[in-house]
Parts: structure tokens; sequence; C-alpha cells
């Protein structure tokens, strides 16, 4: 079985303007990236994803607000907060950027494919039920939960080490205690949510607090930590990575310090985990990351970790 490596040609039409953090350069320098690493390059099984549903969107949001960001786009133009907009091309950018994420897990649960990745935007952890907020207009990790439960998986767990809280992420998964979350996040930041006493309502989040500029140990050490806390005695049957790398040092919108070693040593550590959980079955989708090359390097030694 291969590792899945899952984009689609609509992510770039979601047209912030390059002034804006989160721009189509953040997907390009990852492709372009790949092409230095031939041989990793060549061990990917590339693959084109698909558009959600309506139907699929609505395993997390309110209907009304899908068919708002759909007129919005129709529009041509549009703004959902002071930091995300919706462009002509919006729609088609985050139906699939979800239904990519779909792919994924679909493959990974039906044996197709052991792992993957799926390079896409925009982002999706910040995005509520019937708003969309921080660059995110669809809950892409979260939808796929829903949708793996559906399909008859027990036990979801979700891991989010991008800088920010995944604030929508817990929004939509902490009613499902089958669903758990654990999220590594700078702390006090934007959306300044994720206190380390905020579980949820079933006890099924934790929430990982941590300030800017400490070494980077420190937060492999604390995310690992939940981690494990989280999975005493409760084994997931899949495991769904929101891989944010502005978690990165020197991101522009973050104050942690990790290194490309870091990502790499993580996602071997989450790997390890889930061949004893799953075996093996892991579907990390692209989250933040605003240095676009950084990102790059750290896709690259992602994808090889999780090979």
């Amino acid at each position: 079985m291969s590792l899945a490596f899952i984009s689609h040609a609509d992510v770039g039409r979601h047209d912030t303007g390059w002034h804006h953090p989160e721009h189509v350069g953040r997907i390009r320098a990852i492709t372009s990236a790949l092409k230095y690493h031939p041989e990793l390059f060549m061990s990917l099984e590339l693959l084109e994803g698909r558009a959600a549903t309506s139907e699929e969107l609505a395993l997390a949001h309110d209907p009304a607000y899908v068919m708002r960001v759909r007129a919005l786009a129709e529009q041509g133009e549009g703004r959902l907060d002071a930091d995300t907009v919706v462009s002509a091309g919006s729609w088609d950018a985050g139906t699939a950027g979800a239904g990519s994420v779909l792919e994924g897990m679909a493959r990974v649960l039906d044996g197709r494919s052991h792992r993957a990745f799926a390079a896409v935007r925009p982002p999706g952890h910040h995005a509520l039920r019937d708003q969309g907020m921080g660059f995110c207009l669809f809950g892409n990790v979260a939808i796929a939960a829903h949708a793996a439960r559906r399909a008859g998986v027990d036990r979801v767990l979700i891991i989010d080490w991008d800088v920010h809280h995944g604030n929508g992420t817990q929004a939509l998964v902490e009613h499902d205690p089958a669903i758990r979350f654990v999220s590594m996040h700078q702390w006090p930041w934007y959306p300044g949510s994720g206190a380390a006493e905020d579980r949820g309502p079933q006890g099924s989040v934790w929430n990982v607090p941590m300030a800017p500029g400490l070494a980077a140990a420190r937060y492999r050490d604390a995310l690992l930590g939940a981690v494990d806390a989280a999975t005493e005695g409760w084994r997931p049957d899949l495991v769904l990575l929101s891989a944010g790398f502005d978690c990165l040092a020197g991101d522009p919108l973050g104050g942690f310090t990790l290194e490309i070693d870091d990502i790499a040593a993580l996602t071997r550590e989450v790997v390890v985990r889930a061949e004893r959980w799953c075996g093996g079955r892991v579907v990390s989708a692209l989250e933040g990351g605003y240095a676009p090359d950084r990102v790059a390097q750290a896709v690259v030694a992602h994808l090889t970790a999780l090979q």
C-alpha cells in the first residue's frame, strides 16, 4: 500500500490576493519542493481529490451557512469576517478541500492507501457550524471525522498542532464522545480559546495551551503527553491530523520554535502510536503555515515520516 498525496486544482481558485497570509503560493511551494525530492515524489500515490457535496458539508455545518458561502462566491466576492474572504472561486476551493480530505479518509478506511496527506486550502480548523473565521470556510477535518463515524468507525482521534487553537474543530466535534480532540496551541493567541480547563461537554477535549518562545522539546513533549492522556484506555480506530506548519520557528503568525526535524519527529511518534492502535491509519490535512518555503520543507519531512 502507498502513501496518498491528495490535492485538487480548484484549491488554487480561492483568491485572497498575494497580500493575504493565506494565498495559493502555499500550495505551489509544496508541489515545487517535491520535485527536488524525486525518490519521495515517485513513492507517493498522487491523486486528484473531489468536491464535497453540500450534504457532506452539512455533517458539520448549518446548511444555511453552506448556502451562504456558495451565494457569496456566486456574487464574485464577499467577506465572512475581517480575515476571511470569499472570492468567485472559493466555493470550488472549499468543497475541493473538504472533499480531498474525505477522499483520503475513505482510501485509508478501505485499505487502498495506508496513510494519506491532503494538500488543501483554505484551512479549516477555525470554521464554526454557521460562521467562517480565521481564513477558514469549512471544517475539513471535522467533516471527515463525522463522515468516518457515519461510515462505522467507532473512535476517531484528532490531533491539531497548528499554532492557533482549533476552536472550530473543537466546537464541531466536542458533543460526540467517540471523537477525541487534542490541540496544542500558543497561548494567549488568536482566537483566544483553548484553555487547559476547557475539556468540552463530554470531557473528550485535551487543550494544551503553550507560551511562545519555549524550547522545541517542550512543545513536542507537551503534545505527545496530551495524546497519550487522551488515549489511555481508549484506542482510536482512525487518526486525523490537523497539520498546521505555523508552529515552525519564524512563521509570521506564530511564536513557537519547532524546526523541520521536530515535525518529522512528531509525525513519526504519531505513526508509531497509530500502528499500535489502528493498523497505522492516519489521514493528515494541511492547516496553517504562512512562510511558504518553510511549509514546503515541513511537508516534505512530514510525508517522509508518514511513509
